[in-house]
């Protein structure tokens, strides 16, 4: 067995026994674990009670952080003529049409968030295989595919935060950076639980949020009481 390294046995003794915690307290432990040299991102992940191979239970969505993710978001935008000026205007990294399908196709994506005009989507349509299973397709019910591309690139470079279920019902996100304060951290996670919370799709059965768990990029995870997160 591998020997562990001495930040890692003493994250380990700082978790130990400690599960089913108040948002304020899973922020702190996790954030004052989180003792790497680089600035590690707080992630959130949720179980929940749903079966995502049927429509109706299918969970997605979109939030705004409060105080943002502290990451550096990169945004690309398929539109032409003056949607596209407006994009590249309201902070756009890549702006394009044919152009940035035959980028994506060549197998060069150096993006985080793509949008796109609903005029621009039978080029986009192409990309599906691509781009889907990297959860970057535009989709109008989050707001990626719209004419409104201003608002939906600086909504994405403000700390807009897209979930989705995956398989096994579960919904992870990064929620921050463990340099921000911890009264930002956990306004952060709250607006995170709320959403997803109202986001329950009319197909779920039986409890819906199931578990909630903090880490930190290199760190442990810690559980977070369920009941108290969600009513909080």
């Amino acid at each position: 067995m591998a020997k562990l390294g001495k930040r890692t046995r003493a994250a380990r003794d700082a978790f130990a026994g400690k599960s089913n915690l108040t948002v304020e307290e899973a922020v702190a432990l996790v954030k004052a674990n989180a003792a790497t040299k680089f600035d590690e991102t707080i992630d959130i992940a949720m179980n929940l009670g749903v079966d995502t191979r049927h429509a109706d239970q299918m969970v997605r969505g979109v939030v705004g952080l409060p105080n943002g993710t502290g990451k550096t978001m990169r945004v690309a935008v398929f539109a032409r003529g003056p949607k596209a000026e407006e994009a590249q205007a309201a902070g756009a990294d890549i702006v394009g049409a044919e152009d940035l399908m035959e980028t994506i196709q060549g197998g060069t994506i150096e993006f985080d968030r793509c949008i796109a005009t609903p005029d621009m989507m039978p080029v986009v349509g192409r990309l599906g295989k691509i781009l889907g299973p990297r959860n970057l397709m535009p989709n109008p019910k989050v707001g990626t595919v719209t004419m409104d591309v201003k608002t939906a690139v600086e909504a994405a470079k403000g700390g807009e935060v897209q979930f989705k279920a995956e398989k096994g019902g579960v919904v992870h996100a990064g929620v921050g950076k463990a340099s921000f304060d911890e009264a930002k951290l956990v306004e952060n996670v709250r607006a995170f639980i709320s959403a997803v919370s109202k986001a329950k799709p009319a197909g779920a059965k039986g409890t819906y949020m199931k578990k909630i768990a903090l880490s930190s990029t290199m760190g442990p995870g810690v559980t977070l009481d369920v009941d108290g997160a969600v009513s909080e």
